[in-house]
């Protein structure tokens, strides 16, 4: 579960991710949220826009229609690769989908088939409108594919959450087919690629580190963290923490039990890195744990 950010810091990842940002209006505070709460958030929406042409696919995304009032979504990715900002809080662009796949999203996990449109998903997801006529046939340059790989990416960055978190409209609502033309699998893969890289600004580790790292094992998932949880993962998150300089939060040796001393440890940790200092909730996700074993 996550808060979602400022208006400001939006624009700051964006920006920092590498993007190309256009600030349409009173984008800030421009939204839906007399209509119903927006968060926690727990993912990323995209979808195709079925229009041509950016400054009418921008109006339309930013005033919405009479029967979808906007904004309808957060940002428009453009086919130049530029995002125009045009809402920011609760917006109509996911609609009722299914709450099994919202459970999913949460726990990162692949997501079954939307067979139900029961939950509200204004509410919990930023949503990307990229325009794109959506028959199959509209191309999608490389460029405004980098960019939907971007904005997703630095979403995810901030609240430290991984690729399974980004999903298709078609895969929330059943009967839509947006975003058509690419696949959401390898656009999670892009993302995920772009995630396991070094942070946008940063150096990236030299190719032959002095020292052998240790060897990272894989990420388990969030759901083996956490309150009642006993396992080997949490062993394994513990014997870390101490070999980071952690130690100081176990009265005991680490696991195989979650106790608050490695929810202290574990936020230590996130507090003492920049790009975790937003999350910071004593529970590990994919870029704590990748940072773990940097």
């Amino acid at each position: 579960m996550s808060t979602p950010m400022t208006a400001e810091r939006f624009l700051g990842i964006l920006r920092d991710e590498g993007l190309d940002v256009v600030q349409v209006g009173d984008w800030r505070t421009h939204n839906r949220n007399h209509k119903g709460p927006w968060g926690p958030v727990h993912g990323v929406m995209i979808h195709h826009t079925v229009t041509k042409g950016t400054a009418a696919t921008v109006d339309i995304c930013r005033h919405g229609y009479a029967a979808l009032p906007g904004p309808l979504c957060h940002g428009v990715i453009a086919k130049d690769g530029r995002v125009h900002l045009v809402g920011y809080g609760r917006a109509n662009h996911a609609g009722s989908g299914d709450d099994d796949v919202l459970q999913a999203v949460i726990a990162e996990k692949p997501t079954p088939a939307d067979n139900e449109a029961n939950t509200d998903g204004n509410r919990y997801f930023y949503g990307f409108e990229c325009e794109n006529l959506g028959d199959g046939k509209d191309p999608w340059p490389d460029v405004q594919l980098e960019a939907i790989e971007k904005a997703a990416a630095a979403i995810c960055r901030y609240h430290d959450w991984a690729p399974a978190s980004v999903i298709g409209h078609l895969e929330w609502q059943p009967g839509k087919v947006d975003p058509r033309g690419f696949s959401m699998a390898e656009m999670r893969e892009r993302i995920g690629d772009r995630l396991d890289a070094a942070a946008p600004g940063k150096p990236k580790p030299p190719s032959i580190p002095p020292t052998k790292p240790p060897v990272r094992p894989a990420f388990p998932g969030r759901a083996v963290f956490g309150p009642g949880q006993n396992n080997a993962h949490i062993t394994k998150l513990g014997q870390r923490l101490v070999a980071k300089g952690y130690g100081r939060f176990y009265t005991v040796g680490p696991g195989p039990r979650w106790t608050d001393a490695d929810r202290q440890a574990t936020r230590a940790f996130q507090l003492a890195h920049a790009q975790l200092r937003g999350d910071a909730d004593g529970l590990p996700g994919p870029l704590t744990w990748h940072l773990l074993w940097a």
